[in-house]
């Protein structure tokens, strides 16, 4: 039940209601379907609307962009959006355009499902039954449970559960800002390591090279003869940095030829590619070791740059003490395992055409300088280590490193702004749980630890989470795997005995709370974002509106249970958020010489470095003794002595291996499941951000991607309503024949909000409905591409 007497001003309902133009204005929360129709009609009124103040604001979500949009306020309520368009538009002044999400950002703030006032839960946590409570009854039980738990379990028993809705300088969801800094005041909290976009790349590759990123900027695409992209998508998902795309077409304007690999037919693949190559899921490995293969037989390597910057690739250059036949040229020819990694070997496991296979490897050796980039999703599987780390070995092959418009295999490099940030201080609590893991640390309780849970800072935890801090998340059901095992864990109020959910709506994920707090926008205050890649962009966010119903900033509810809890002398500097912007510009400042006063950035919104081309690792290859890498050697490792140490060699191998997997396209289920069904990234959502706004459903409806082959099978056709499902779970939703992915393979957008009907069936396409909680072997990161699954007509 939820409580609608909900008082107001005269001019706040008089203002509120021209802005949503007759919508459920007064409504606490709302089935996601009530936004259709929300867009105000007085957004269209004007032709950029006579008298309005144009006024410079952010797009602070987890995406790979980080664009300009500019408001059009008039009378306190926000007309319209538009965004960058300071010209002159040229290669070294690129403008920072929106999205089609950016541009939707008015329906976001004026949505008629806004969270308007707190609430408690009076139901079974995920029930949907709530009351609306006073700020003063929300902030007291949340502060008087908090210290009840700290008391009864100790800090550690307190989780900031991993969120990414809100980036900005001064608000932060992603262990930081104000909520860090309450939670360290009061003795420290449970943190986390990894996440959910790259975990398995960022701990895999450094075994390799030392540190996670190194990679070449997309500035730097025009100047290579061919790109190999395995897996990258950013025509869609922005990745690569908000201007991308653009290089992308230059480097094909300059006669580069461009080559995808991926199971999709992606809208990178249809618009920049010269070929698509499409492959089976899990299996990037094994085409790496096919090619690797042709490129060694046919002596296209550069031996000369192996010798001189690599160890492990060959048995003359492994480290001390490890027997003969552990080198991944051993592994190719066979010496190790019997099987040599031959086209006809790599074709059978990957549908890789065995022609393919070598064509691609003599393109690839023969491009100087060639551009090896992989994108996040190819590490996003059961075997995601040694996939992240297998595809580097095409450009270590080739001498493909070090060089303008050559990329050693790893994400894009970047440019920085560097700036400040609100001090949240230092965690006294050393422990920490994989991102992935929290549902084990709540399972568990007291019997997680680090040989069966991948603890950090701690052989076990004490107690288990008792208490989680979700800010601006949508991780702790919708982003995570196994979404109806997670549920009934959550539900058990024994095991994690309080949620706190600060939000703007009701997500699935605040559906699990106990106490929700109603957020303020980036719209209704003022912050800085940044953004670095191959140009560094810094951008100011005015406050367009003041906050709409009940909502108040984390920062006004942090200082508040500071006052509750006795740390306010600890958690309050005396400062203004202004006061806090004013340093963080002041940093920056101080790093880039060229960087405006603050009243100039506030004015303009906005500040561009000149684009630059990050050529990766160019020091190390040019003087590789005064440049060592981070890696024990000093050399790329190709043979990690750590991994091989763990003595795990069939799940951890010491070089990049394929790794077969349970739920592959050669698993056990396959006869019961036989799809393979992954979750891209699509262009309407920043994972779960978007979902409920209807100008994004309309510009890309969720639908189950089927190859017309598998569809004709099961006697399926465009946008009929089909059943997903496997051991774990059911979803029902309308399906997209197309021949843009390959046969066996079917993939549902990730990002749908899980909702389930009375039977437990998500119904919305929420593809973590069929995920598992399995974790990697070497990160305990998320697997959340590898599932097999059966379609049915529903």
């Amino acid at each position: 039940m939820v409580n609608k007497d909900f008082k107001i001003s005269r001019r706040s309902f008089l203002k509120w209601s021209a802005a949503v133009a007759g919508s459920t204005t007064l409504v606490g929360c709302m089935p996601i379907t009530s936004g259709v129709g929300a867009e105000p009609a007085v957004a269209q009124a004007g032709n950029r609307h006579l008298n309005a103040e144009t006024k410079p604001s952010i797009c602070w979500h987890n995406c790979g962009g980080r664009c300009q949009i500019k408001a059009q306020v008039k009378d306190g309520v926000v007309l319209s959006f538009v965004t960058d368009n300071e010209g002159p538009d040229t290669p070294d002044n690129l403008q920072a355009r929106a999205c089609l999400k950016g541009r939707s950002q008015r329906q976001r703030l004026y949505h008629p499902d806004r969270l308007k006032y707190p609430m408690k839960r009076v139901g079974e946590r995920g029930a949907g039954q709530w009351e609306k409570i006073s700020w003063e009854e929300a902030l007291d039980t949340t502060a008087s449970e908090l210290k009840r738990i700290i008391n009864q379990y100790g800090n550690e028993s307190v989780y900031f559960i991993y969120a990414s809705g809100v980036g900005g300088a001064f608000n932060q969801s992603y262990m930081g800002g104000a909520s860090g800094r309450l939670l360290n005041a009061l003795g420290g909290y449970l943190s986390f390591y990894g996440n959910y976009s790259q975990a398995n790349y960022m701990y895999a590759i450094p075994y390799m090279f030392g540190a996670g990123y190194g990679g070449s900027s997309p500035t730097s695409f025009l100047d290579a003869k061919l790109i190999v992209m395995f897996g990258d998508n950013p025509a869609c998902t922005r990745v690569g940095g908000l201007n991308s795309t653009y290089y992308l077409k230059l480097a094909k304007q300059n006669g580069t030829k461009i080559i995808v690999i991926d199971p999709r037919h992606s809208d990178t693949v249809g618009t920049f590619a010269d070929q698509w190559i499409p492959i089976r899921p899990t299996t990037d490995a094994a085409l790496v070791a096919g090619l690797a293969y042709v490129i060694l037989t046919e002596e296209l390597h550069d031996q000369a740059f192996l010798d001189k910057y690599c160890i492990g690739f060959d048995e003359e250059h492994m480290p001390e003490g490890v027997p003969a036949g552990n080198s991944y040229k051993s592994y190719l020819m066979g010496v190790s395992d019997g099987q040599p990694k031959t086209p006809e070997w790599a074709s059978e496991i990957t549908g890789v055409p065995v022609e393919t296979i070598k064509q691609l490897a003599r393109e690839i050796a023969g491009a100087k300088p060639c551009f090896v980039l992989q994108g996040r999703g190819v590490q996003r599987h059961a075997n995601g280590e040694f996939q992240a780390l297998s595809i580097p070995l095409l450009a270590l092959m080739t001498g493909n490193m070090g060089k303008l418009g050559a990329n050693p295999g790893m994400h894009e490099g970047f440019t920085s702004v560097k700036m400040g940030a609100y001090p949240a201080g230092s965690n006294p609590i050393q422990a920490k749980v994989s991102f992935f893991m929290f549902t084990d640390a709540i399972e568990k309780g007291g019997n997680h630890t680090k040989e069966n849970g991948g603890l950090q800072g701690a052989d076990r935890l004490q107690h288990g989470i008792k208490f989680i801090w979700n800010y601006g998340g949508n991780a702790l059901i919708n982003q995570h795997s196994d979404t109806g095992r997670t549920a009934e864990l959550l539900k058990d109020t024994t095991k994690c005995e309080f949620i706190l959910g600060i939000e703007n709506f009701m997500t699935p994920s605040m559906e699990y709370a106990d106490i929700i707090l109603p957020d303020i926008t980036q719209f209704e205050q003022e912050d800085i974002v940044t953004r670095a890649l191959g140009q560094g962009l810094a951008l100011y966010g005015q406050k367009l509106v003041d906050p709409l119903y009940e909502c108040k900033g984390v920062y006004e509810i942090c200082t508040e249970l500071a006052k509750r809890l006795g740390v306010l002398d600890k958690f309050d500097e005396g400062k203004s958020q202004e006061q806090y912007l004013r340093e963080c510009v002041a940093v920056a400042q101080e790093a880039h010489p060229d960087f405006p006063s603050f009243e100039e950035f506030r004015k303009k919104g906005i500040y561009k470095t000149k684009p630059k081309k990050v050529i990766a690792y160019q020091a190390f290859v040019e003087d590789p003794e005064n440049n060592p890498l981070q890696t024990p050697s000093g050399k790329v490792e190709i043979f990690s002595k750590a991994l091989y140490d763990m003595n795990n060699p069939e799940r951890i191998p010491a070089v990049p291996k394929y790794v077969a997997v349970a739920e592959g396209p050669k698993g056990a289920l396959k006869d019961k499941y036989p799809l393979q069904c992954i979750g891209h990234h699509s262009k309407r959502r920043v994972h779960s951000t978007f979902d409920n706004l209807p100008w994004m459903e309309e510009a890309e409806p969720q639908k189950l991607w089927l190859n017309p082959q598998d569809a004709a099978e099961r006697e399926i056709e465009d946008d009929d309503t089909v059943r997903i499902f496997n051991d774990r779970g059911t979803v029902k939703v309308k399906v997209k024949v197309t021949p843009r992915l390959i046969p066996g393979v079917c993939s549902l957008p990730q990002g749908a909000w899980y909702t389930p009907d009375d039977k437990g069936v998500d119904i919305r396409g929420c593809i973590n409905t069929l995920t598992t909680w399995d974790p990697t072997a070497l990160a305990w990161g998320n697997p959340q591409h590898t599932n097999l699954v059966q379609v049915e007509k529903a």
